[in-house]
């Protein structure tokens, strides 16, 4: 693989000297527009990334834009033996005008802060952050879709490097950024799904990684969704470690929906704080429905759902945006959703968010910010 250097001028926000590594072997137009007709999730992948390094003495430092390629890392990196490690994940859009956007990234950024210092990891500063994400679109751009539905899926994420077998926080980290084009998540229209409530395992507890987007996190989620398939369910609900108070889904987070209006969501110290979420909320808030983030019980919901007090739920998160839940499937109960003024206020405020994504309605929140 060969590759020419540039350099960018110091950005003015962190006065960090960007590199910028064109890939010579970036694949053909023709070859990118073949895949963003159908790209999937996640497995096709733009020409360049980012890569940031930090150390104990130098802080963050040689930023570069470089092709998309293999991280080389010693077999004794902490990553690979103590999971110091933390992620995050956001969309760009294609607005008609053919510029690119993205949606209230600096809330990513500060969730990623947040997550580093659970795992002992340093702290990006946020301006960095949103250079790294025009960086990347400078030489990027045309790998973002403009397809209804579609979007460029950016995986930001920091690893510990340093090749030390002590139990100790790294010394040596780096901060990489990866993307993906992404189709619609829901190629037959919106659906309602079948939720799993796992009983026997938890994917967090107090004072653990809850709130951290955290890939060990996913990974105990793994064995309870391959549990939920085979109960013919889409996703799987975890409860606190008591047992008794909902949480969050394997990697979306949940929303009750009550007879006078009221949306109810779950709250912890360890649920991961829902972008999606927060912004479903602020909507359906200006619609005036009262908005409640509070502790709630299994035994709530299933008497909710029989008195009719509860009509509905769903789901949220990056990639599908809601998800109606129709079905909420135990060992020895269900409990099922079939109102449908439930159904159209989930899909109005999915469709209300896409619309400011998408630049097809007004951003009175600024919540949108252009990257290219």
């Amino acid at each position: 693989m060969t590759a020419n250097l540039h350099l960018t001028a110091p950005p003015t926000a962190s006065g960090l000297l960007w590199q910028v590594v064109r890939h010579e072997s970036a694949r053909p137009a023709s070859e990118r527009e073949d895949i963003l007709v159908n790209p999937g999730f996640g497995v096709s992948f733009t020409d360049h990334m980012i890569d940031i390094c930090w150390s104990e003495k130098g802080g963050w430092h040689r930023p570069r834009v470089m092709p998309y390629g293999p991280i080389s890392l010693d077999p004794a990196a902490a990553v690979f033996h103590y999971a110091q490690e933390i992620f995050e994940g956001l969309k760009a859009y294609r607005h008609a005008d053919g510029s690119i956007w993205t949606f209230r990234p600096e809330m990513n950024a500060a969730r990623l802060q947040r997550s580093a210092r659970r795992l002992a990891l340093p702290e990006l500063p946020t301006e960095v952050f949103l250079e790294s994400l025009r960086h990347l679109l400078a030489v990027d751009a045309a790998w973002v879709p403009g397809a209804p539905e579609t979007s460029l899926y950016l995986r930001p994420f920091m690893i510990a490097k340093e090749a030390f077998l002590g139990v100790r926080a790294a010394k040596k980290v780096g901060f990489y950024i990866i993307a993906s084009p992404a189709g619609a998540y829901f190629s037959g229209g919106v659906k309602p799904v079948s939720i799993w409530l796992s009983e026997r395992y938890t994917r967090a507890g107090k004072g653990g990684t809850g709130a951290a987007k955290f890939g060990g996190n996913y990974a105990a989620s793994l064995l309870p969704m391959t549990e939920a398939g085979e109960h013919g369910c889409q996703q799987v609900l975890f409860l606190d470690d008591t047992g008794t108070h909902l949480e969050e889904l394997g990697g979306m987070n949940l929303v009750l929906m009550y007879r006078d209006g009221r949306l109810v969501t779950p709250e912890s110290d360890s649920i991961l704080a829902g972008i999606t979420l927060d912004s479903l909320l602020a909507l359906a808030s200006s619609r005036g429905h009262a908005v409640e983030q509070r502790r709630v019980s299994l035994a709530e919901w299933r008497e909710g759902a029989v008195s009719g007090e509860i009509t509905g739920a769903f789901a949220c998160g990056t990639a599908a945006v809601v998800t109606p839940i129709g079905r909420l499937v135990a060992p020895d109960f269900e409990i099922v959703h079939e109102d449908g003024a439930a159904s159209e206020l989930t899909l109005s405020l999915r469709e209300e968010l896409t619309e400011i994504q998408y630049g097809q309605s007004a951003d009175t929140r600024g919540w949108m910010v252009r990257l290219a």
